[in-house]
């Protein structure tokens, strides 16, 4: 029996972003997976909690972004768990709670390049397929030196995932609305709208 291919997007998405529902279209598309889930950290150990906005609101403004498209699912996995939460740990309980599923992991280019320091990296790359995201107009031939040295260190299974070229980040965002800027066109419309009724980054 064929496994289900399902990808999995993870960040803070505070908040989540055009550029966000970009890549992980564009993950759905080049690798014809089944759906992607956009999973919202709980306890990311790289932030103290003041720093990220709750995770109802987080999750709210995913669940907005995505209610047009299918083969998008919100994931609250992360946040259903205490401490501080690992990639290396979600991969190893999805996978044994799922068997039918292959997990594709998509990340960035910048995050891609450091993924050996992260926890566990062994484990990570033993138990998805990873995506790593480069902008179609670069020819990013570190990206691709990288990916090699995963695959001979740790027999690890990296696609390169082309996308296209959009600068956007969540802490762009936050300041364009504590600084009273427009943030049309940077977040699907009811993101937007619930941003500015319950007064986040303001």
């Amino acid at each position: 029996m064929d496994k289900k291919k399902v990808g999995i997007l993870g960040g803070t998405f505070d908040p989540v972003h055009l550029g966000h529902l970009i890549l992980a279209e564009n993950a759905y598309s080049q690798f014809e997976l089944d759906v992607v889930l956009l999973m919202p950290s709980g306890n990311p150990p790289h932030k103290t909690a003041g720093e990220i906005t709750n995770a109802e609101h987080r999750n709210t403004m995913v669940q907005l972004a995505i209610d047009d498209n299918r083969h998008f699912k919100l994931s609250v996995f992360e946040q259903e768990r205490d401490g501080y939460i690992y990639t290396a740990d979600t991969l190893k309980l999805l996978r044994e709670n799922n068997e039918d599923c292959d997990y594709y992991f998509i990340v960035g280019g910048d995050s891609f390049m450091s993924m050996d320091k992260w926890y566990h990296p062994e484990r990570i790359f033993a138990q998805a397929v990873i995506l790593a995201a480069v902008r179609d107009d670069v020819d990013d031939s570190a990206l691709k030196e990288r990916a090699e040295f995963y695959k001979q260190k740790y027999n690890a299974d990296i696609r390169i995932l082309k996308i296209p070229a959009i600068e956007i980040s969540s802490s762009v965002i936050r300041d364009r609305v504590s600084t009273g800027k427009s943030i049309k066109y940077l977040v699907p419309k009811d993101v937007e709208r619930y941003i500015y009724n319950n007064k986040l980054y303001s």
